[in-house]
């Protein structure tokens, strides 16, 4: 099965690389990727289905990502993405060092919600050494510390019907007509009440940098960095993603990504 995962990162890699540098260099050939009626975009999409369903099936709802040692950390945590987020809204924050940060839970709740980082603190927490494997090619071993997120959602209570956790973020990544494309991802409720799932607010023992995401993030140990959201504003729980910006369930699924990026 290690053969089979490896294959499909690489895969993986390679494709969604390919795809940002087209679009870099203003190539067309991708455009069909956002043309939800286009008969090769569905194939695609279908593909992709099945290997969802089958990665599902060969991990288990509950199997985890490998953890390592302390000795196998052997570099900081790469930065990469958006690493100093702008807005007027998280720069009031930042400079009074997130002690006004508010996480808002919205959505298919029973008890819509606020938490600041200091009442995430005071929840059960888990730390984790993890490895970080980026679409685009390089991994990093750091240690994390976060509240499950399963825990939060507990205290929130999930209404029946939800089936996706969306992240919105302060980050922007790009600017589109009507203005800043912030970055947002979700995951579904496997990984969201996954124990390795967390809501971290530290990094190597340290309180999270800003470079990496600071206040919080979500680590989703199972898929790639791109699902790992940084700069959390919102949680929301939904149904669906269809009506969400593109509809493709993330920043870079709305460009092309896969939506489930198992490794």
């Amino acid at each position: 099965m290690s053969r089979i995962l490896m294959s499909r990162r690489k895969f993986l890699r390679a494709g969604a690389a390919g795809l940002a540098a087209s679009s870099l260099a203003g190539c067309d050939q991708f455009d069909f990727l956002r043309d939800r009626n286009n008969g090769v975009r569905q194939a695609m999409i279908s593909v992709n289905e099945l290997t969802f369903q089958a990665q599902r099936l060969l991990m288990g709802r509950d199997a985890l990502a490998r953890e390592f040692s302390e000795t196998d950390i052997r570099q900081g945590q790469r930065p990469n993405g958006s690493t100093n987020p702008r807005t007027d809204e998280y720069l009031l924050m930042r400079n009074r060092e997130f002690a006004d940060y508010r996480l808002e839970i919205t959505g298919m709740v029973d008890r819509p919600t606020s938490f600041s980082v200091a009442e995430l603190q005071n929840m059960p927490s888990r730390t984790q050494i993890t490895r970080h494997d980026c679409v685009e090619g390089w991994s990093t071993i750091a240690k994390w510390t976060g509240t499950p997120l399963k825990a939060v959602l507990d205290q929130v209570g999930v209404q029946s019907g939800a089936n996706y956790v969306l992240f919105r973020c302060f980050d922007a990544l790009s600017n589109g007509l009507s203005g800043p494309e912030y970055y947002y991802e979700t995951i579904d409720m496997i990984d969201a009440n996954h124990p390795q799932t967390i809501l971290a607010y530290g990094l190597n023992e340290e309180p999270l940098p800003v470079a990496n995401g600071a206040p919080l993030r979500v680590r989703v140990e199972r898929q790639l960095g791109y699902k790992m959201a940084k700069y959390i504003k919102s949680i929301e729980l939904v149904a669906s993603f269809e009506n969400v910006e593109l509809g493709k369930g993330g920043y870079w699924e709305d460009r092309g990504y896969e939506w489930y990026a198992g490794i």
